[in-house]
């Protein structure tokens, strides 16, 4: 018999990269900002439904977001969204969900996912899913933490990179395979170089393990978020979960699951894969997921665009607007805020945002 098969979503992040369309009282994950009719957590929802039952869901997010979240989600009981009283990044997130998932489920595999990813071939999603889950809950596996590599179509500089021995490649198409190291996000030329050697994959963020193997790598590599969490262990899955949280959250390091855990675990697995994933997390990567006018202007809204070429134009419902002689600019109007600035400068948004 497998394991029964757990999704953590984490839905906490503000989004301050797509200011002014993503805000504090809205961020990204609850915006259809590709036109799809759906929000970004609905679409990573019903993604995982065929791989995970509705019950067995787990959506971690700040406090303010929980209504969001059952409004999006109206299938998930308010028990299945747990509220982070302030962001302590990934690793103390998927450590707050473990342990929760450990009260109901010991033997649970589990699939950690973000809620704000594009994916336009969930067949396929569906198929690398259902195999990564299936080696996690092989015995010789159960302690192999696993994480979903995505093939480069181009030197991206924005993504982080997962290596591989080119050995292991030439045995194994689109199957598990060993990792070798994690890469941070390189510059062009590193980037060029990733693509040229074919053994270096985006790092999507998504991670598949058993409730053992995450445990065993949270006590080996972070043994003082494991001491934190066992102190409350006996609370999780009762009505003092939730204040055992908000009293003892913010003594969690603030550092990432690829940083606590990942980098230096003895047993690191990856599966190639290509189903049209995209990390949407600037309008850059917004503008090549969108429509193009014959100008190639990604526009939505009521807007007239005059001698202007590769901008990003977004106008909310009720305003119209102008833009002429404009190219490669984001002129986004939103939620009574206005950004203008040159699409190569986007990378300042979240500084600029701070400031004002």
């Amino acid at each position: 018999m497998t394991n029964p098969r757990y999704c953590i979503i984490m839905a906490g992040g503000v989004g301050s990269r797509f200011w002014p369309l993503s805000k504090n009282n809205m961020p990204k994950q609850f915006l259809d900002v590709l036109g799809t009719g759906k929000s970004f957590i609905r679409a990573t929802f019903e993604r995982f439904l065929p791989v995970v039952p509705a019950e067995n869901f787990v959506v971690v997010t700040n406090a303010a977001y929980k209504e969001l979240v059952l409004q999006h989600l109206p299938e998930l009981k308010a028990h299945q969204v747990l509220c982070e009283p302030m962001r302590r990044n990934t690793a103390p997130c998927i450590a707050y969900a473990t342990y929760h998932i450990m009260a109901q489920c010991a033997d649970a595999t589990v699939v950690v996912s973000p809620s704000d990813h594009l994916v336009t071939n969930e067949a396929e999603f569906q198929r690398v899913i259902n195999a990564g889950c299936s080696f996690v809950e092989q015995p010789a596996h159960s302690d192999a933490l696993l994480t979903i590599g995505i093939r480069p179509s181009r030197p991206e500089t924005g993504y982080g990179y997962i290596e591989v021995a080119p050995s292991v490649l030439k045995e194994s198409a689109d199957e598990v395979v060993p990792m070798t190291s994690f890469k941070e996000k390189p510059d062009l030329t590193t980037a060029e170089h990733f693509l040229a050697a074919g053994n270096f994959f985006w790092n999507s963020g998504i991670f598949i393990w058993t409730q053992q193997g995450i445990l065993n790598a949270f006590r080996q590599q972070m043994p003082d978020l494991v001491t934190l969490f066992d102190s409350g262990s006996h609370l999780f899955g009762t009505n003092d979960e939730q204040q055992f949280i908000n009293d003892n959250f913010a003594r969690c390091q603030n550092i990432s699951i690829d940083y606590g855990i990942m980098e230096h675990a003895p047993v690191r697995y990856t599966i190639p894969a290509d189903f049209g994933w995209s990390d949407i997390g600037t309008y850059g990567s917004l503008y090549t997921h969108s429509h193009h006018d014959d100008n190639d202007n990604a526009v939505s809204g009521d807007a007239l665009l005059v001698d202007s070429h590769r901008n990003v134009v977004n106008i909310e419902n009720g305003i119209q607007a102008i833009v002429q002689g404009m190219d490669d600019c984001l002129v986004v109007l939103r939620n009574g805020a206005l950004l203008v600035c040159r699409m190569n400068d986007e990378q300042h948004i979240k500084e600029w945002v701070e400031h004002l």
